[in-house]
This record gives structure tokens, C-alpha cells and sequence, in this order.
């Protein structure tokens, strides 16, 4: 049993959601997400804020242009930068099942350089760190990235990158934690 946190915010009282918090749960519940659960269960207290983030994020996740391999791999390695355990215990399934490799998906996760099979990959995943730790994309990486992805799907990624470090502030700051017996494994 990993020893979490205790959460700062508890997601809102099922039996005591107003109609709108209501409206929202169910939105998102019946939706591909198949429940209300993470940060979207935190968001729930202000249901503007969790209808327009959900939608969003369905954006982010579902309907980009970058193929679910290219977004997991983003998704991770924000997951990564931010240490945010719960956003990588719930995408980790999703980063293999997508078919990035438990090599690369380990070597994100103790920061070594990954073993990538296409270029989109390296240009994914060095956007994504420039942007987290420089708050930058040198021009030399953008015009790779432009090569590379394409002005629409850098879009996207710039996109999913903003949704995802907002998820895992809000993991962060209300210590939204994995299930007790998931494993610690970025910090």
C-alpha cells in the first residue's frame, strides 16, 4: 500500500449535486470517459469550469489530429514533468495500448533519453519538454516541428499540452491521488 497524501478536495456529494453539477456528471459519465473521476470530480465543484475543461479535454484526447500514440506520448510526459501519479497511473495503460513501448514509457519516466521509432516522437516529446522546463520552443525545434508535424497538428499538440498541465495542477494542488495499492512511480 502506497502511503498517498490525503486529498485536499473531495469531489461534491453525489446526493447533494445541484441540478447543473447533475447535468455535467452525467455528461461526462456517459460520455467515453465512462465516469467522473480525477480532476474532472474536482472540477465538478464549479460545473462551468468541468463542462467547458471536459469539453476540451474530449477535444484533446479524442478528436486531434495527432494519432492516440503521439497524445499518450505527451500525456506522459507532462504526466513525467509535473509528477503527477495519478494522470500517469491512468495513462501508462494508455501510452501501451496506443503502442508506445514499456522501453519508452520507462525511460520517461526515470528521464532518460527514450528509444523513439519515428522522428514525430522525438519532435513530440522535445516540445514537450521545451516547453515545460523553458517555457520556449527554440526556433530550430519549431521548424523541426513544423516539418515534422505539420502547423495543424503542432497546434494540437500546443493545445493538449496547455489541457494537460492544467490537469495535472489540479491533480497537484489537491493531492488527487492513485488508488492506495498503485505504486509510487515518479516521485
Amino acid at each position: 500500500m502506497t502511503d498517498w497524501p490525503a486529498q485536499r478536495l473531495a469531489p461534491p456529494d453525489p446526493a447533494t449535486l445541484t441540478p447543473r453539477q447533475q447535468e455535467i456528471h452525467d455528461a461526462i459519465a456517459s460520455g467515453p470517459r465512462g465516469g467522473v473521476r480525477g480532476p474532472l470530480a474536482i472540477w465538478l465543484h464549479r460545473p462551468e469550469l468541468a463542462a467547458s475543461a471536459q469539453a476540451l479535454g474530449r477535444y484533446c484526447r479524442y478528436d486531434t489530429t495527432l494519432s492516440p500514440r503521439l497524445s499518450e506520448l505527451a500525456i506522459l510526459t507532462i504526466a513525467r514533468i509535473w509528477e503527477a501519479e495519478y494522470e500517469w497511473f491512468a495513462h501508462k495503460p494508455h501510452g501501451l495500448n496506443a503502442g508506445l513501448s514499456a522501453e519508452v514509457i520507462e525511460a520517461i519516466r526515470t528521464g532518460a533519453k527514450p528509444p523513439f521509432e519515428t522522428e514525430e516522437e522525438e519532435v513530440v516529446h522535445a516540445v514537450t519538454l521545451a516547453a515545460h522546463q523553458t517555457r520556449q520552443v527554440p526556433d530550430a525545434l519549431y521548424s523541426r516541428a513544423v516539418a515534422v508535424l505539420g502547423e495543424d497538428r503542432l497546434v494540437d499538440l500546443v493545445g493538449l499540452l496547455g489541457y494537460y498541465s492544467l490537469i495535472s495542477l489540479t491533480l497537484n494542488i489537491f493531492h488527487v491521488s492513485p488508488p492506495d495499492d498503485a505504486p509510487r512511480e515518479l516521485g
